[in-house]
């Protein structure tokens, strides 16, 4: 009786591990495959209320790709300050926009070259999906294909991953969609800012930004940096 309850013991032990292990090697090929994180949450979101460049206005949307931060303008000498993800090196661009349209919850198609790249890529993601990679919000820029938008990832906020858009945790994104609005100046810029925290709130969320052909099917390329305390330009590009 005893060696039976043992070997029964010992089975269920197995399977627990057997089971663990097919779980983690479904989340893995998961982010091998698509850059699902299904609206995690990691850490605070670092929003926070800066002094800024008296230089834009009120209602102005500034990203600085150096301080991996997007700066939305509140007033003379003062702005929001949000982290995002940029573009990795050989994405990278800089120039001034406009918000051309809004949407909630927008839904994801994947492009036929990142089909090509990754058959096994969904075919379309429907909006509100936990693994959507736009996110619960989306700022569209000019009459190009780049966003601003939430992320499934939020691991990759403060890092250089995406093909070009600008990624933020959702919740920021939700702060600033109502803020933001159509027909306000984007500058886009690789120049840093000096700007000195006033007060801050923290919270976590999913947050970021692709163009037409970009998706969120790359793995995180490196470890979030911390945000650049003070930086020496305020010019725009």
């Amino acid at each position: 009786m005893i060696i039976a309850r043992l070997l029964r013991t010992m089975s269920i032990v197995a399977g627990a591990i057997v089971a663990a292990m097919s779980l983690g090697a479904g989340s893995a090929s998961a982010q091998l495959f698509w850059d699902w994180g299904g609206g995690g949450m990691v850490g605070g979101s670092g929003r926070e209320i800066v002094h800024f460049s008296p230089q834009f206005k009120k209602g102005e949307i500034v990203v600085s790709f150096g301080d991996r931060r997007l700066y939305f303008v509140t007033g003379p000498g003062q702005a929001i300050s949000y982290p995002i993800a940029i573009p990795r090196e050989e994405s990278r661009w800089a120039g001034v926009t406009a918000i051309t349209s809004k949407r909630v919850n927008p839904s994801w198609t994947p492009t036929p070259t990142m089909m090509a790249e990754n058959p096994r890529l969904p075919r379309w993601v429907p909006g509100g999906h936990p693994m959507n990679p736009l996110g619960v919000r989306a700022l569209y820029l000019g009459s190009s294909t780049y966003r601003i938008h939430g992320t499934d990832a939020p691991w990759t906020i403060g890092t250089a991953v995406s093909k070009g858009c600008i990624r933020m945790y959702n919740q920021d994104v939700l702060d600033l969609y109502p803020r933001a609005s159509v027909g306000a100046k984007v500058t886009v810029t690789w120049n840093r800012f000096d700007g000195s925290a006033t007060t801050s709130s923290t919270g976590g969320g999913g947050g970021g930004f692709f163009s037409s052909i970009f998706g969120s099917d790359d793995p995180p390329a490196e470890k979030p940096r911390p945000r650049p305390v003070r930086a020496k330009s305020a010019s725009s590009s």
